[in-house]
């Protein structure tokens, strides 16, 4: 045997899966076939939000006060400052679904919070413009992560902890294999006893069943110069989340400080082949993200001055993919994060470990079987 785990795929859950797997003296090799913390995916454009009340559904509550607490101990294990909890702004009309999810969130799970009507949301962060009637719920739990060395750093720390990881080695092929697996990769074979499949839009190619229902959107990434930048320093200027107007948008302030990061959270287009990510972002494609700013947030000059483009896989509900494949049980699969696994990255990284080593977990993943998306539940 090569290794105990092989993990195809060092980006966003797969660098936390090292970690998580070195930590508990694993013997773990990777496979990247990029650099580590490249951008060519769901890590790149310098931040992501982390946040605790969760519209998208109160059963991820207890798997983000884990990943926060991760999050913590990979700062701490590195020395490195990678989470800042600024406070997070949900924004929109108080009958909205949103709004209702987030409040459902932090009721059920007891969270920090404010709630802030219309005229107390305008006093405290008039950065926004807001429509009459409409609140702001602050999740004082929230806050924005450095993904690209987020990424970085988990594969430091697992190579300190003796993890190998093969950078711009390409998968070719991987089959169960008596007590193990094979897998091929670069002309070169190895054997280990599991594999952790954390490979993105590309799991279409490596699972080409499994991977079938996956829709990978293009996601753009715009930045804006602000007329008053003393406001949206990250003391001052939470990141948000708003659906108003039509718009849905989301945002939080740069790190060099002089712009804000605005950016349309359902993608812009479909991605039909990940290695050939589309990166030019034509005017048209920035004409909703322009209308936004210009309505909702007056401060910002509506013509952005940077611009990048990314890609993530959306599974068909929009929830992540996690567990053992049913047809190669030695298989461990994380994928289809849909646009929000970020910041669940260290605890999926420590539910994959879970699942190797000790053949289940905590945490509560049925909901996000694989069987689901091949019974079509």
């Amino acid at each position: 045997m090569d290794a105990e785990v092989a993990v195809i795929g060092i980006g966003t859950i797969g660098s936390m899966t090292m970690w998580q797997l070195a930590r508990r003296g694993v013997k773990v090799i990777g496979f990247e076939q990029f650099g580590t913390g490249h951008d060519r995916s769901a890590a790149g454009g310098e931040s992501r939000i982390f946040r605790t009340a969760y519209l998208e559904g109160s059963e991820y509550v207890p798997m983000l006060h884990e990943s926060r607490r991760q999050w913590q101990e990979l700062e701490a294990e590195t020395g490195y400052s990678l989470l800042n909890l600024n406070g997070g702004l949900m924004i929109g009309d108080p009958e909205s679904e949103t709004i209702r999810n987030v409040m459902k969130s932090i009721e059920l799970h007891n969270l920090e919070h404010e709630y802030l009507d219309y005229e107390e949301a305008q006093k405290r962060y008039p950065q926004h413009k807001l429509l009459p009637g409409e609140v702001m719920v602050l999740d004082k739990q929230a806050g924005f992560i450095r993904p690209e060395f987020a990424v970085v750093s988990a594969v430091q720390r697992s190579e300190a902890l003796g993890a190998v990881i093969h950078r711009y080695t390409q998968v070719e092929s991987m089959e169960q294999d008596g007590d193990g697996v094979r897998i091929r990769a670069n002309g070169k074979e190895y054997k280990v006893g599991q594999v952790v499949i954390t490979t993105g839009p590309w799991t279409k190619k490596l699972l080409p069943e499994q991977g079938s229902p996956l829709v990978t959107r293009r996601l753009v990434m715009s930045f804006f110069a602000t007329t008053k930048p003393d406001m949206y320093t990250p003391d001052k200027f939470p990141i948000f989340i708003r659906r108003s107007k039509g718009f849905d948008i989301s945002g939080k302030p740069t790190l060099e400080g002089t712009m804000v990061k605005v950016m349309l959270n359902q993608g812009y287009d479909v991605v039909d082949d990940p290695d050939n990510l589309n990166r030019t972002i034509a005017l048209k494609d920035l004409n909703e993200i322009s209308d936004a700013v210009r309505e909702l947030l007056p401060d910002l000059i509506p013509d952005p001055i940077r611009l990048n483009a990314y890609m993530d896989a959306y599974s068909p509900d929009e929830h992540a993919i996690i567990g053992r494949l049913p047809d190669m049980p030695r298989a461990v699969v994380l994928y289809g994060f849909s646009g929000h696994g970020f910041k669940l990255a260290p605890v999926m990284g420590k539910i994959a470990a879970d699942l190797v080593v000790d053949g289940s977990t905590p945490f509560s993943i049925e909901p996000f079987s694989p069987e689901r998306i091949r019974s079509g539940r």
